[in-house]
């Protein structure tokens, strides 16, 4: 009777992680050209090019969709950089072929800084959408041109049916949210240096300044020189002075519109392995326009 028991413990159980296997990440969160190159035909690989339709135009990595960073982030009111409405999102991501048994990988380009978190406030918003097997091309397209790997000039049509997920509502967070938030959690400014300390700001942001009791993690500080991302170790190494060692700890992130955080978001919880990681979508551009809302210096 005990084994019978013990036994009908154990397939419960395993049936209860049932869910947890398939859910589980099949793709690194960054991968080198090689992978991709190795693995460009594979089955249910989605190669989403987000940059501009007539760069994608003049030659893309083969077998990859194009659906325009502009159509993931839009502008609502007064605020840039905003989740599209939640109506839309599953029509897009259908758009670009891909469905819930799809394995994404971002393409972006890195010629400037926001190039460069082009891709990943995309992959954190496919993320929010439920689609946990996405990942960045490391470097992105011009890594890819400069190592001499193969392109296309041929468009790829994958439109495809809307999506159907279930939605994380925890990976962007409200205003109201991060007010209640203000020292529980780690509330991290990953603006450069000179913008946390109030020294600058962006014309659309109304005052400088910074969200009260926020530490400083600049974005620069998530890749090399060539635009490609810093190993796990490095990333570990500069984060952790900064938010701490605990993974358990609530981490919220924010910048000036809620894009630029989404490198750090992707570094410390998919790369480095903090497992409460937040972004804070209207960023400094919603908060300081907010005379009640606490802020220093």
């Amino acid at each position: 009777m005990k084994r019978l028991r013990l036994f009908t413990v154990v397939v419960v159980g395993l049936m209860l992680m049932l869910p947890l296997i398939a859910s589980a990440r099949t793709i690194e969160p960054v991968v080198s050209g090689t992978w991709l190159e190795q693995n460009l035909f594979t089955p249910n690989l989605v190669i989403l090019d987000v940059r501009k339709v007539e760069e994608y135009r003049a030659g893309h990595i083969p077998k990859a969709a194009n659906v325009f960073y502009g159509a993931w982030a839009v502008k609502r009111k007064a605020l840039l950089n905003e989740l599209p409405a939640p109506y839309d999102l599953p029509d897009l991501i259908g758009l670009a072929g891909i469905n819930k048994d799809s394995r994404v990988v971002v393409v972006g380009k890195m010629d400037t800084p926001t190039d460069r978190v082009d891709a990943t406030r995309v992959y954190w918003t496919l993320k929010y959408m439920g689609i946990d097997n996405t990942a960045i091309l490391d470097g992105g397209y011009n890594k890819w041109v400069s190592d001499k790997k193969p392109t296309s000039l041929e468009a790829v049509g994958t439109a495809g049916a809307p999506y159907k997920g279930v939605v994380n509502p925890n990976l962007f967070v409200k205003k109201d949210y991060v007010l209640s938030k203000l020292g529980k959690a780690v509330i991290v400014d990953v603006r450069e240096a000179e913008f946390y300390k109030g020294e600058k700001k962006m014309p659309f942001v109304a005052k400088a300044g910074r969200i009260k009791g926020a530490v400083n993690l600049p974005t620069s500080l998530v890749y090399k020189s060539d635009g490609t991302y810093k190993s796990k170790e490095e990333l570990a190494a500069i984060a952790a002075p900064v938010v701490g060692t605990d993974k358990a700890k609530e981490i919220i992130l924010y910048c000036d519109t809620g894009k630029f955080c989404t490198a750090w978001a992707i570094m410390l919880a998919d790369v480095i392995g903090y497992g409460d990681v937040k972004v804070y979508d209207g960023s400094s551009q919603e908060w300081l326009a907010d005379p009640t809302a606490p802020v220093e210096p």
